[in-house]
């Protein structure tokens, strides 16, 4: 039995893995950004271990959560689920003066897979239009470019494979991986997505407990249980570090070597 925490695991994939890896008699620790999520989170997948709160969207509060999560235990993996999409019409400005979608889908993963103790295995959604992404890497907290949502959210998927692959160069004894779980009808994806919407949870919960060799692997990109092509870039270790030194300076947290 494996015991995995999920992040943004009140609704949508990260509670469709949670009640997958429940069934399969793993223990899992589910998370939601206020307290009276985290209470529906429990009732929504029973069997589950508990829930903690914290709202990714400050950096305060994740630093927090992190803590939480260290006064459970150790985890053998971490799957880092929550995230915002692309439809905002305007720069949300967080407490900490960034951009929403970079503080929940960027720098939140950043901040807990630096604070958490290190899991086994580590596992990132990103997306497919994380090709779409700049890796330039200039003003990631969208504060000088005019504001345009879909660019932002690819931006951020970017970055959770650049996350990935930086961790699986850094940490040789953890398996830390991406995957694309295919544009499907959640509160996120919308009604009219074209993906198997069963399929979607499923190669993070595999990344997460399976002992096939296929998935006991670190630094690679995942659609479906198969290998799919990434933005060459995001395997440069030159924009890795740059986008993990941004986050450190933007955060305040560093990353342990």
């Amino acid at each position: 039995m494996s015991r995995i925490f999920i992040t943004g695991s009140a609704d949508g994939l990260g509670q469709m893995a949670a009640q997958l890896l429940v069934k399969a008699g793993h223990s899992v620790v589910l998370h939601a950004r206020n307290e009276q999520r985290a209470r529906e989170a429990l009732a929504a997948v029973h069997g589950a271990e508990t829930a903690v709160s914290g709202d990714l969207a400050s950096i305060k509060e994740t630093v927090a959560l992190a803590q939480k999560v260290n006064n459970l235990g150790l985890f053998d993996a971490v799957i880092h689920n929550a995230a915002v999409g692309y439809t905002e019409p305007r720069r949300i400005e967080t407490v900490d003066g960034l951009s929403h979608v970079f503080a929940v889908n960027s720098l939140a993963p950043y901040i807990l897979t630096a604070l958490i103790h290190q899991p086994k295995r580590l596992v990132y959604l990103s997306s497919g239009l994380h090709r779409s992404g700049d890796a330039s890497l200039k003003d990631l907290t969208w504060t000088d470019r005019r504001w345009d949502g879909f660019s932002a959210y690819a931006d951020s998927k970017l970055h959770n494979v650049l996350l990935a692959f930086a961790v699986a160069r850094e940490w040789l004894s953890v398996f830390s991986n991406a995957l694309e779980p295919g544009w499907v009808a959640t509160k996120m994806g919308g009604p009219g997505a074209p993906d198997s919407l069963a399929d979607a949870p499923k190669t993070q919960v595999w990344l997460a407990i399976s002992n096939e060799p296929r998935a006991m692997v670190s630094g690679e990109y995942f659609y479906h249980l198969q290998h799919r092509p990434f933005l060459p870039a995001a395997a440069d270790p030159e924009v890795q570090e740059k986008f993990m030194t941004e986050c450190a300076r933007i955060s305040g947290v560093q990353f342990p070597a």
